[in-house]
């Protein structure tokens, strides 16, 4: 039994070596193929910072670098001052706004704040039990009444001028000639629509840290495709969801809508330099609410328009210059034949 083992074994082990003797030469021919496609010297090639792997080599489009402290978030450990304020705004609204926050509400609170300090403080010591023994049984007096009163009102007054002005200036309706981009939140991810454009669609996901960091981008806020806009016109954007409320909003264009299922909202929207710019949903919408970023990139409208025709989408207007240059009948489907007496007789010669 034990030299009938022994021969199995035997056995077992010269099939196993005439089956590596035959996958040898298979292998280094395959060594040899891949090496012939592959030169010695040839080296990885980096891809440049702000560029995705979703361009190509070949495309004429290159996704713009992001500008460190422009249109996006600044960390306290960069700058602990500018981590406590609002974004540097690149819209005529945000510039409007952050004027008002700056130049009027700060000054005003901050005036209020100390005010009522001092007089906290001077409550403490002037009628405190040892300085003031005999309480004064004064009820009323007329003089303070009218001015915290009338000094309330007159604040409120000069706040709600500016205010009412840029609530005004946020709700402006887009002229006829915007460009139309829809933007459509999903469960956890944005979808952007030209239909002035072909129709044009594109579906924007968060990239992950490591690939934001490689391309130069802040970690969770970069995405695979951004919404790409032309800057300098007017935009009409609107809003809507597929599945529950989301917010588009970009704090550096001090843009904030809702993104509401069955719903179409809308606002004009110009921003006034090319640039990148960041921003994320702002509506409680589900578990991965944190993991759907915004970035819209604004260029010069040639390179949109390349842009545009890149995506397969059309530009307004060709459709009608195209139909134009189109031979007579052509355009409406009808073949006209110079020799027909029919064709003669209906369309009379030029």
């Amino acid at each position: 039994m034990g030299h009938i083992h022994t021969r199995l074994k035997l056995g077992l082990i010269a099939l196993l070596a005439a089956a590596t003797a035959m996958m040898a030469p298979q292998a280094a021919i395959a060594q040899e193929v891949v090496g012939a496609d592959v030169p010695a010297s040839a080296e990885p090639q980096e891809v440049p910072a702000g560029e995705t792997e979703a361009a190509d080599a070949s495309s004429g489009y290159v996704p713009m670098d992001p500008v460190e402290g422009k249109g996006m978030p600044t960390s306290a450990e960069d700058d602990i001052w500018a981590s406590m304020t609002f974004q540097d705004q690149y819209t005529a609204d945000g510039a409007y706004a952050l004027g008002m926050h700056d130049y009027i509400l700060l000054p005003v609170i901050t005036l209020i704040s100390l005010f009522v300090l001092g007089l906290l403080l001077w409550v403490i010591l002037r009628y405190n039990r040892k300085a003031n023994p005999v309480p004064s049984k004064t009820t009323h007096n007329t003089l303070i009444e009218v001015v915290w009163t009338i000094v309330p009102v007159i604040i409120l007054v000069i706040i709600a001028v500016p205010s009412i002005t840029l609530l005004a200036r946020q709700y402006e309706t887009p002229p006829e000639d915007a460009i139309t981009i829809k933007a459509t939140g999903y469960q956890w991810y944005w979808g952007y629509t030209y239909p002035d454009h072909g129709e044009v669609e594109i579906i924007s996901n968060m990239l992950s840290d490591a690939d934001a960091i490689a391309n130069g981008e802040p970690a969770q806020l970069a995405v695979d495709n951004r919404m790409v806009v032309p800057a300098g016109v007017p935009l009409r954007i609107q809003t809507t969801a597929a599945d529950v409320i989301h917010a588009f909003a970009v704090p550096s264009l001090w843009f904030k809508m809702d993104a509401v299922p069955g719903r179409l909202n809308e606002k004009m929207l110009t921003i006034e330099e090319p640039g990148l710019y960041y921003g994320q949903c702002s509506e409680l919408c589900g578990a991965r609410h944190a993991y759907m970023p915004i970035a819209v990139e604004a260029l010069p409208m040639a390179e949109f328009e390349a842009w545009i025709l890149e995506q397969g989408g059309s530009l307004p207007g060709a459709e009608e210059t195209t139909d134009e240059a189109l031979p007579l009948g052509q355009e409406t489907g009808v073949e006209v034949d110079a020799d027909s007496d029919a064709a003669d007789a209906d369309i009379p010669a030029p």
